[in-house]
């Protein structure tokens, strides 16, 4: 176990569960040496069988937990800053799931910190970059074949939407993965957003403004649009279509199984994330745990999820004005200095 990178996963819902199952069953290369969630019931019981884990009410007496060298954060969202400058103050590098921080403020706080310690630690969980599909199609956009990127034409459903979600949480939560795609496969940073409502659907709950549709402007004069859908009632769906001056290349339409029965055929549709996007969540835990053995940051970083939270805020900015906004950022720190977006 001594060679193992032993890590702390904070928060231990659905997701900080299904990390410590990740890392205690999948990953190699680590081990899970402590958890923490307010829920000490919960976290006992995620990580139940684990040899040398110790539970914790409180992140910060997990981080300082004997045999810890890293961090993976799942914590609700505005526990985030607090626990990723925790970490900062104990050297630990960080994987954090998105969003970074949630308000650009406290991101961008939390990028100072980090470019006052000069050198990066933290990498930001936009998994998409590790998708299979994704990849495929970053490589072929970077390859030149189809010509110049001219628009992404981009759909993101979700079955239902949680008893919490509001209207902004469309644009902040949701279409932040598109928001992180798109500056990766185009290599572009977005610069203004519109965003338009269609009258809602029947099935979303009252007052929930879905579905929505997102326009992007970029840096080099693309255009991306996204149908954020959450509550679509039938599956998880997230598609991808990139234009070029060249011809088009689509990825999304789920190549999965096929049930034939009862004189009919029926296609099985993914149910949530999770599902979707198992093995790029398992490629990027590895990914990060490689590169923290070897002392190394990779993958979206801070920086990236500053970026990710600033274009969301302007995106909610346009929902409650109907206004075309504008995305304004702080200098990019020369940590980033020559770091693919």
């Amino acid at each position: 176990m001594g060679d193992l990178l032993g890590v702390a996963v904070l928060g231990a819902g659905r997701m900080g569960a299904d990390h410590i199952r990740r890392l205690d069953q999948v990953v190699s290369g680590a081990r899970v040496a402590a958890v923490a969630d307010p829920d000490t019931a919960r976290a006992k019981e995620a990580a139940a069988g684990i040899d040398g884990v110790s539970v914790h009410a409180e992140a910060e007496a997990a981080l300082d937990a004997p045999g810890v060298a890293a961090v993976l954060i799942a914590s609700p969202d505005p526990a985030h800053e607090e626990a990723l400058l925790a970490a900062y103050a104990r050297g630990l590098p960080v994987l954090c799931e998105k969003p970074l921080v949630p308000d650009s403020a406290g991101a961008l706080r939390v990028l100072e910190a980090e470019a006052r310690l000069g050198r990066r630690l933290a990498q930001t969980g936009f998994m998409r970059r590790y998708d299979a599909e994704y990849r495929q199609l970053k490589s072929l956009l970077d390859s030149g074949r189809l010509g110049r990127p001219l628009m992404l034409h981009c759909t993101h459903r979700n079955v239902s939407s949680p008893p919490v979600f509001t209207s902004a949480m469309l644009v902040s939560s949701s279409v932040s993965h598109e928001i992180d795609a798109a500056r990766w496969l185009l290599g572009q940073e977005v610069t203004a957003v519109t965003v338009l409502r269609p009258r809602s659907s029947a099935h979303a709950p009252a007052g929930l403004l879905d579905p929505q549709f997102v326009l992007f402007e970029t840096s080099a004069g693309a255009l991306v649009d996204v149908e954020v859908f959450v509550n679509c009632g039938f599956g998880y769906q997230v598609r991808c279509e990139a234009v070029c001056e060249a011809g088009s290349a689509r990825i999304g339409d789920g190549h999965t199984m096929v049930v034939t029965a009862e004189g009919g055929a029926r296609e099985e549709v993914p149910q949530d994330y999770l599902v979707r996007f198992a093995d790029a969540y398992d490629r990027e835990v590895q990914a990060w745990v490689d590169a923290t053995r070897q002392g190394r940051v990779t993958g979206p970083g801070a920086w990236d999820g500053y970026v990710a939270s600033a274009v969301a805020e302007a995106g909610v900015r346009a929902l409650e004005s109907g206004h075309r906004t504008t995305v304004e950022l702080a200098p990019r720190p020369e940590l980033y200095a020559g770091v693919d977006r």
